[in-house]
């Protein structure tokens, strides 16, 4: 059995991953979608890193997966406890010392898409109704604001049809973490839901 970690984007709810848990635990595995506090002004990364690591606890085996910001968590996660697999997830890979919102100047993202963002077209277009309903009754997600100082290159899943992650970064995988599919990888037709599997991998450009 493995235990899949998930860890959540801006606004930092378990509720992205409510479609993807119980089919995990249907294969056998354990699922723990972790809530981040991102109703509190107060709590950045380290705070983040605090709740995952909790998570996990004294488990092995571990895949910790991350989607979109979750993508600045995750290797902090992985500086104080051991996992199996690290899976970004149409993740935001930050450079060292970039913060959440110098990442969409230094991906080219703003000047991709001059247009001001709108959560429904950005984040929630391929939702199915229901899903995007709840989501949008969920409301509009937080972000984190403080500075990332970590260098750990990293390995992604992006979705080629994601809006909002620019394809401009390709970072690899550290010495002995494996890839499956290749350092990255890209579902067709995949967008930002967590819980909509692409019918196959492949590895992107």
């Amino acid at each position: 059995m493995t235990t899949f970690v998930l860890v959540p984007g801006a606004g930092g709810q378990a509720w992205y991953w409510h479609r993807l848990v119980p089919e995990l635990t249907r294969r056998g595995h354990e699922a723990i979608a972790v809530d981040l506090p991102a109703e509190d002004d107060s709590a950045g990364l380290p705070e983040y890193t605090d709740v995952v690591v909790r998570a996990i606890g004294d488990r092995r085996n571990v895949v910790l997966v991350a989607q979109s910001m979750g993508g600045f968590t995750a290797p902090l996660v992985c500086e104080r406890v051991p996992v199996s697999l690290l899976v970004l997830l149409n993740a935001m890979v930050p450079a060292p010392g970039e913060t959440g919102g110098q990442w969409w100047a230094g991906t080219g993202y703003d000047q991709a898409h001059p247009e001001e963002m709108d959560v429904e077209r950005d984040f929630l277009h391929d939702l199915p109704p229901d899903v995007r309903a709840e989501a949008i009754r969920q409301g509009e997600p937080a972000a984190v604001r403080h500075t990332v100082h970590h260098p750990l290159a990293t390995g992604e899943v992006a979705g080629r049809a994601d809006p909002v992650r620019p394809g401009s970064r390709r970072p690899v995988l550290p010495a002995g973490v494996p890839a499956p599919g290749g350092a990255g990888a890209a579902g067709p037709g995949a967008g930002r839901d967590p819980g909509r599997a692409p019918g196959r991998a492949q590895s992107s450009p």
